[in-house]
């Protein structure tokens, strides 16, 4: 099989019609068309449905396309090896985050990674779901949540606590709890997929039921509530580190209890073939990490 034929049919899948994909790739329709018909008959499978009107892919199709992109991507990596100064990344970054840890850390950070590597664009999805990434052809997740055990590979990116915190406002009217049943004389602001608030104590890891006056699914709205003075929220430390800096939120210490740590994870289908992007990726979101907790003042 010939990696041009597969490149083609990366494009034809992505495009959704020959004639678009062979703009893309800046050829004749043709040539598009002769490509997967070559790789077609290489592999013995039809790869699209094709209609006058419209072009599908295939159940083989459908499963031949993380493969597709493994092959193109050991390509990239290995050239971007073999190159004396591998430090720049081309081609499309597929990955997924958090939808907090996206906004306030991913986000900001794109415009210096894209501006240092040209060649390189950003298929982004922010999500707090658990995406299937070897299924959705991604080349990376970024993961804060206690990790299951499965082949993927991953390495931590930095601490992240989980922690409580308030608006002083809320503070100096309410006063500032001290242990885990003086939980139960404030309002809180909740996120729905974390019911009750998980503490340490003693050593043992127990579930605290508080009174939720805000229930929300979107960490960005339970900051906003927070900071409004609200109530109690729980988050964790890479949520809420701007308004930890400015003050808009203040961390809140109980005395006989302790906090999780949900570590960042860097998350990759596999250690073989891993595409150069998704290691100056890395680099830069490492060095970010780095630069906004000098600048800010702040430890992870």
């Amino acid at each position: 099989m010939l990696l041009p034929d597969v490149r083609t049919f990366l494009a034809v899948a992505s495009a959704g019609s020959l004639s678009a994909a062979a703009r893309q790739l800046d050829v004749v329709p043709m040539q598009v068309s002769r490509r997967i018909a070559a790789l077609e008959e290489d592999l013995g499978v039809r790869l699209f449905h094709r209609t006058t009107r419209s072009l599908t892919l295939t159940a083989e199709g459908e499963a031949f396309v993380p493969y597709a992109r493994t092959l193109v991507d050991a390509e990239a990596t290995a050239r971007a090896e073999l190159n004396p100064s591998p430090k720049t990344a081309s081609g499309i970054l597929r990955m997924t985050a958090p939808s907090g840890f996206g906004q306030s850390i991913v986000l900001p950070m794109l415009s210096r990674l894209l501006e240092e590597n040209p060649e390189l664009r950003i298929d982004l999805d922010l999500s707090d779901r658990q995406v299937d990434i070897v299924g959705q052809g991604l080349d990376l997740a970024l993961r804060i949540a206690p990790l299951e055990d499965s082949e993927l590979i991953a390495k931590k990116v930095t601490a992240n606590p989980r922690l409580i915190c308030a608006a002083p406002g809320y503070l100096k009217k309410h006063g500032v709890p001290k242990s885990v049943a003086e939980l139960d004389d404030h309002r809180c602001v909740r996120l729905c997929a974390v019911r009750r608030w998980p503490l340490v104590v003693d050593g043992v890891m127990t579930r605290r039921r508080v009174e939720a006056i805000v229930t929300t699914t979107s960490v960005e709205a339970a900051i906003t509530a927070a900071a409004q003075g609200l109530g109690l929220v729980m988050l964790t430390y890479w949520d809420v580190f701007r308004q930890l800096a400015d003050h808009s939120l203040v961390q809140v210490h109980l005395q006989d209890a302790s906090m999780e740590d949900l570590p960042v994870w860097a998350v990759i289908p596999s250690k073989r073939y891993v595409p150069n992007r998704v290691n100056v990726f890395l680099g830069a979101l490492e060095r970010e990490i780095a630069m906004l907790t000098r600048k800010l003042g702040l430890s992870s």
